[in-house]
């Protein structure tokens, strides 16, 4: 993208800075944001400012990373599978992936319509509400807004309500992931949520097998998805009702053509694997996986009736070490290897919030509230209610 200055903002960055915000500067990214790690960025890999030897975590890996090391007060990060919700929880601030379409994705270069996110990140819940009540809502031209309220609420406002009845549940099928949980990280998320009866919450497990199975689902729509719309496609999502930046779609067609080359092993690995499955079976998985995505919601609105909000880990392990030259093998592991809690609900769309819980060996932990479509306010108030025991 060097060279390349867009011929009008994203609907975010114009939102940000009609509200009086003052935007810093650019924070670095993962390559075309295909990495939970923070290896891949350009020119240097992404340090973690809790401690320098270990991953920031990705793909918004520069946006948290700022964020800890107290250069900004907020910032923004794209979310298609956890790429919000893993830094945030590896470099100890919060992170929210917003219901699908309440922040319009406009003047952002998408990988699939069905998992497109973008949201706010900051080192409070206050100053996280202030920034999504600035940049959420309908702005006229992101088709992914189709079922976003005209109104909505002040998220600023009643962040110390009581939550005194609320009913959260701890889902067990996201703690231990055998080898991949690490055992430390389990307890302190745990502890955390049950923590969470001393502000007079109603805390109990539940039992949901199938999230097992949604990073499968979430593969199917992604690996595709990113192939047509990133790479074969310049961007461009056909079949699309919404607006296109056609200085955006000329230079990212010319530059993917002359320099696909250097893009990192994790984008290429999505476009060989997606291209593949794509002419081998002609569509067959990316609709299987479009139509389980619509049983995956039902499964996830199930529990969240019986429950105000579910928690999780935000990631089964802790921040890996950053690494000097690394095998291909151990690039891509760390690329795909941590989403397993995370993609599922950028599948499904429900809101998902990963709060600073503690720390494990030294680096800090993140816990995940889940919630319905549309109530981030209850998923603040329960933020607000962790913030305040951190506090004590």
């Amino acid at each position: 993208m060097t060279g390349y200055v867009p011929t009008v903002d994203a609907t975010v960055v114009s939102r940000i800075l009609d509200a009086g915000g003052e935007i810093t500067g650019k924070s670095t990214c993962e390559n075309l944001c295909i990495s939970s790690g923070s290896h891949t960025s350009y020119p240097l890999p992404v340090k973690n400012p809790r401690n320098p030897d270990y991953m920031a975590g990705g793909s918004s890996s520069g946006s948290a990373a700022l964020l800890a090391a107290g250069e900004v007060d907020a910032a923004i990060g794209g979310d298609q599978a956890g790429s919000i919700r893993i830094p945030a929880s590896w470099c100890g601030v919060f992170g929210l992936k917003p219901t699908i379409g309440l922040v319009p994705y406009s003047g952002v270069l998408g990988m699939d319509p069905t998992i497109d996110h973008i949201g706010p990140m900051a080192n409070s819940v206050h100053d996280l509400a202030l920034l999504l009540e600035v940049i959420a809502g309908r702005d006229g031209f992101d088709p992914r807004q189709l079922n976003t309220p005209s109104s909505l609420p002040s998220y600023s406002e009643n962040l110390s309500r009581d939550i005194t009845g609320l009913k959260v549940g701890l889902v067990k099928e996201g703690f231990g992931w055998g080898n991949l949980s690490e055992k430390d990280v389990d307890e302190t998320a745990r502890e955390a949520g049950f923590s969470l009866q001393e502000s007079g919450a109603i805390v109990s497990e539940l039992s949901i097998p199938e999230h097992r199975d949604a990073i499968r689902i979430w593969s199917g729509i992604a690996m595709e998805g990113m192939r047509y719309h990133m790479i074969r496609d310049n961007g461009l999502e056909h079949q699309w009702a919404g607006g296109f930046d056609l200085g955006l779609v000329e230079h990212w067609s010319k530059a993917i053509r002359k320099s696909g080359n250097k893009l990192s092993e994790s984008a290429k690995l999505v476009a060989i694997v997606g291209s593949y499955i794509a002419e081998e079976y002609g569509g067959h998985y990316y609709a299987l996986a479009r139509n389980l995505r619509r049983r995956l919601i039902e499964i996830y609105d199930d529990a969240l009736r019986k429950y105000d909000v579910l928690l999780m880990p935000t990631v089964p392990k802790k921040a890996p070490k950053l690494e000097g030259r690394m095998t291909l093998k151990r690039s891509l592991e760390i690329s795909f290897n941590y989403i397993q809690n995370t993609c599922g609900f950028d599948a499904s769309g429900h809101p998902a919030l990963s709060v600073p819980c503690g720390t494990a060996s030294g680096l800090p932990v993140g816990l995940m509230i889940i919630g319905r479509y549309f109530d981030e306010p209850t998923l603040l108030r329960l933020a607000t209610a962790f913030e305040k025991n951190a506090g004590k």
